[in-house]
């Protein structure tokens, strides 16, 4: 029977990054981690040379198959012992019983695992790299784009894209900085046999265990139980979870920002791309959303790994079925992402009438606290300042005018300020304090540290 898609891990949102989660990749690096125990048998003179030689030669994927494997695993319901009697199989002489010699399954499963994780925040880099210079891009196109900002969903002073960007990027820089410190906690292997003690290893289990370790290029753990413990894990998990939201927030924000009645930036959106199925007018932000809705499970998948922190005695088996799931779903999901959210913000489409219309939208008041600063300047004092400005824009609102022409009512802003000095204070262009400055100085942190060149 043909095998019929279930996931849409595998479908939908795959990308390149799930070739190192497929069964073919596991077997590989479980039978990469037992020709180098083998390896190092013979270097400390357990077994014979030729027979670490031989089972060298056969444990790769050219002799053991993964269809093999699983015959076995169906008969044994034993997955890495079903790895152990495949590749027994194909060993030449009397090596096949030498095969796997003190260990125990986690020996090879947490090392190998080890050397896949490794390997995909090595991809995750790449992507979260990518990523980060198209946000430093527009970030330096857009650093004197004046825009309103807003808190609480209010308008409140002006700022710019630049600055939107800036902030984006830098965080994105933390996550990569992150990136690499839970690398080198996940890059731990072990080799030290059942409940951890190398009781199997006899005196040489410490070397036996650096001697795989170095090999593999792994860190040997100074102590473990059965399995390398979990916190490693769940670190790795939590760092895909907090990179997610920073997608979702930009994402969000996309989304926002996007609405009809806002209206300024907008994701791309190809000609023949249909928004709904029955109204022909909608420009939806679904691939915006799509990241939204993908980080929500990679948030989730952290409780399980949490959890597999927790188990009994010396070892259980509970973190084993979900962490076959887990590692999947959060590494392939989250690299959809970024390549999602890499190429919205690279195809940004920008509506700066509009953007120009928002910042003008109220009427002068997110310009109130410049004007504030101003009579302080002038005498007035800041608390007098602040309630007098207060009232006036109250004023302006209800009567929908101009917040400068109701201050120009007041004698005390005409004993204070021309009217050429007010229309001067009401530009908005005039008051983002250094964010033109800030952003370069990112800029110029980033480019210098990434060896970016735009």
């Amino acid at each position: 029977m043909t095998h019929k898609f279930i996931h849409p891990v595998e479908t939908r949102y795959r990308t390149d990054i799930a070739e190192l989660f497929t069964e073919d990749k596991k077997l590989e690096n479980w039978l990469k981690v037992e020709a180098v125990l083998a390896k190092a048998h013979a270097e400390l003179g357990n077994i014979p040379k030729e027979v670490a030689e031989e089972i060298a030669r056969k444990a790769n994927l050219d002799f053991v198959k993964v269809e093999r494997v699983k015959e076995i695993d169906k008969e044994i319901h034993h997955d890495l012992m079903a790895m152990v009697k495949a590749l027994d199989e194909q060993c030449d002489g009397n090596a096949g019983k030498y095969i796997h010699l003190g260990a125990t399954s986690y020996d090879i499963e947490d090392t190998a695992m080890a050397l896949q994780l490794k390997e995909a925040l090595n991809y995750l880099e790449k992507s979260l790299t990518a990523l980060l210079k198209e946000l430093a891009i527009k970030a330096e196109n857009k650093k004197e784009l004046v825009c309103i900002g807003r808190t609480h969903g209010q308008h409140a002073i002006p700022t710019t894209y630049g600055m939107r960007f800036g902030v984006w990027a830098y965080e994105i820089d933390r996550h990569i900085d992150r990136l690499h410190q839970v690398r080198e906690r996940i890059s731990y292997g072990k080799m030290s046999g059942a409940v951890g003690t190398m009781a199997s290893f006899g005196e040489k289990g410490i070397e036996i265990q650096n001697i795989v370790m170095k090999e593999l290029n792994l860190n040997p753990v100074k102590i473990a139980n059965q399995i390398v413990q979990r916190d490693r894990h769940a670190e790795v998990l939590n760092l895909t979870s907090i990179i997610g939201q920073t997608l979702a927030k930009i994402a969000r924000e996309n989304r926002i920002l996007q609405r009809n009645e806002i209206a300024e930036m907008f994701e791309p959106f190809k000609k023949s791309q249909v928004g709904s199925s029955t109204m022909p007018h909608k420009r939806n932000p679904h691939k915006s959303e799509r990241i939204c809705s993908l980080a929500r499970i990679l948030k989730s998948n952290v409780i399980a790994g949490l959890d597999n922190m927790i188990l009994e005695d010396e070892r259980d088996l509970t973190n084993s079925a979900d962490e076959r799931v887990l590692f999947p779903e959060n590494f392939i999901f989250l690299d959809f992402m970024i390549q999602q959210l890499t190429n919205n913000i690279q195809n940004l489409v920008f509506n700066e009438k509009n953007i120009e219309k928002n910042l003008n939208l109220t009427k002068g008041a997110c310009l109130a606290e410049k004007v504030m600063v101003s009579l302080v300047e002038r005498g007035i004092g800041r608390q007098d300042g602040h309630e007098l400005l207060r009232r006036a824009a109250i004023k302006a609102r209800e009567e929908d005018r101009f917040m400068m022409e109701i201050l120009l009512e007041d004698e005390k802003i005409q004993n204070k300020f021309t009217k050429e000095e007010m229309e001067d204070l009401f530009d908005p262009h005039k008051y983002i304090g250094q964010a033109v400055e800030q952003t370069e100085n990112l800029l110029s942190y980033i480019k210098e540290k990434y060896n970016f060149q735009f």
